[in-house]
Order: structure tokens, then sequence, then C-alpha cells
């Protein structure tokens, strides 16, 4: 206690890092698979781009939006980016996100076709009528049948993957050049799950579309994928071509994962692969390689500090100097 019988009370703020050192870019027309275990940073990396992370969250570094001939138009972040209402501008018009549950990302007390309307009304000066006739083309452009009609419903009167196809709508119905989605396809059943992914390609082909694919599913990313960025522990360990991750995996970590998914050749008799360990909580993250603890390959300079990202060869880079001459089997 103080003379004056006032008490003092120190406090301290505790700093987690999410994501550290993460750098990729994606083209027009190009999908980027961002893959990892739950919990290795790859939503809190969309939604940093989208400018959505809680008041608390903070985000260095840089992150340009570029035209058609790849030459930068707009700093995202930093002094020189956007805030406020010139980002929400942005937001929704040239960069779209599909958010991983449909059922919780849109209201259920407006019907689905005001929903997309509201998204052209926030970046147009089209009436609600206008606007209402092109979400309904939007609705339309994804293969909802009778669109007219649904665009009337509610999202409990919709299928799962009718919602996921009113997300998508709102997503694209303002021609953004860049769309990132989350995981768009889980809790979906392969029918359907099949049907988005085809849907996706046909609007990222029709649209010359720029497309950050987060999942943490390997057989969706192969087939939607050009290039491949595997994230753990908040960080990119390794990114390269869909060809160059799938069949020559460097890093122990995308070793493991590729190891541990069951194909028609596993034979039956011997158990599945595993990595042991679990993802390392945010407080529990240490300043060195963040898979360091499970790795079969470790030394002692993996704990000490974070490895930079190398290109081992062209095109193909790698966040583990160890794996350039050992190769682990799990």
């Amino acid at each position: 206690m103080s003379p004056g019988g006032a008490r003092h009370v120190a406090h301290v703020a505790h700093v987690a890092t999410a994501v550290r050192d993460v750098s990729f870019a994606i083209a027009p027309g190009e999908v980027l698979g961002l893959v990892g275990e739950s919990g290795s940073g790859k939503s809190v990396t969309s939604l940093a781009l989208m400018g959505l992370l809680p008041p608390e969250g903070r985000v260095g570094g840089s992150v340009k939006l570029c035209d058609g001939d790849g030459r930068p138009t707009q700093e995202l972040l930093g002094r020189a980016g956007l805030a406020g209402e010139a980002l929400r501008s942005l937001r929704g018009r040239r960069i779209a996100m599909i958010f991983q549950e449909p059922m919780t990302a849109l209201n259920p007390v407006m019907r689905v076709g005001d929903q997309v309307a509201e998204a052209v009304l926030a970046h147009s000066k089209l009436s609600k009528r206008e606007a209402l006739e092109r979400a309904i083309e939007a609705l339309r452009e994804v293969a909802v049948p009778e669109p007219e009609r649904r665009a009337r419903d509610y999202p409990h009167q919709l299928s799962g993957g009718m919602r996921q196809r009113v997300m998508i709508a709102m997503a694209i119905v303002n021609r953004p050049a860049l769309l990132i989605a989350d995981e768009p396809t889980t809790a979906l059943d392969v029918t359907i799950q099949a049907q988005i992914l085809e849907l996706l390609a046909a609007l990222r082909a029709k649209h010359n579309l720029a497309m950050l694919f987060i999942s943490h599913d390997l057989a969706v990313v192969s087939r939607v994928a050009h290039r491949v960025a595997v994230m753990y522990g908040g960080c990119i360990v390794e990114m390269g071509s869909r060809e160059q991750l799938f069949t020559g995996a460097r890093h122990p970590y995308t070793r493991g994962l590729l190891a541990s998914v069951p194909t028609m050749r596993t034979p039956r008799g011997q158990p599945l692969a595993t990595m042991e360990g679990s993802v390392p909580g945010l407080k529990a993250m240490q300043r060195g390689c963040p898979f360091e603890p499970r790795c079969g390959i470790r030394v002692a300079k993996c704990g000490e500090q974070l490895p930079e990202l190398v290109e081992v060869e062209s095109g193909h880079w790698l966040r583990c100097p160890e794996s350039s001459f050992k190769i682990s089997s799990f």
C-alpha cells in the first residue's frame, strides 16, 4: 500500500504472435492453396488481409494489391495503407471472402437475395430494385435453381450446399480481383463438395480471379490449387507448385502430412502413419522453428532461431536447412 492508502496495480500486456514471416503472391487466374492443421494461422492470415482482425490485433509488414499487369496499385497496411471507410470500400469490391460456415455467416432474419443485394448497395449507387436484379443474376451464375424464387428464401430454408452458393454469390457479385475461400467445402458431403469446387474453378476461369484457397484437406487442395503453401505454427514452412509439394515435398512436416493420408495403396493391416505431438498454442510458441519439438531430424540450432524461407529449386521454397540433405520418414 502507498502512504496515501491507494493501491497501484501494474498491468502487464501479454503479446502473442499468431503469424510471423508470411510472404506470398497470387497472380490473376491463379489459385494458391494454404494448408495446415487447425491452429496453424491460416484463417488469421486471411482475416489480416481483409482487415477483419479484432481491435487488439496488430499487423505489420506490407500487403499490396496489384492491377492485371502485376503493378502495385494500393498498399493495404502501414502508414500508407487504407483504414476506415477507404478499407471498407475496398473490402467486398476488390477483395472478397467466403467464410467457413454459411449458416453463421448469413443473417438468419434476412432473405438471401436481400443479403446479396446489400453487398451491391454498399459499393454502388444502384437502386434497391437494380441491386436485387444483380443479386438474382449472381445467384443464377452460381447455379442456384429458380433464383428469383430462392432469393425470397431465408437461410434456414436452404440446404448447406445452397447456402454455400449464396455465400459465393455474395463474394463475386461485385467482381473482385482477389477471392479468399476459407474452407468453403467444410461440412459438405462429397457430392456437394465436388459441385462447389467445380463452381469455384469455373468462376475463377470466367472472371480471371486470383484465389487464396484455405483448407486442411490435402485431397481438395490437390484438385484446385496451382501452387501450395504449407503453414505450421504461424509461418509458412514450405511452398511450391502442386507437383513439387505432392510429389517432392522436402519439409518434414509436409512429408508427415502426406504420409498420414490413407490411399488405395495403404496396407489395410498396418496402422496409419502419425506425427507425435500437436500444434503448439500461442503462449507455447518458441522463437525457433515451431515444428522443432515434433521433428525427427532436428538439431540444436532449430530451437534457437526461425530458419529462413529459401528457394531450394525454381519456385520451391523451404524453411528447413536440414531437409536439404536429410530425408525423414514417418
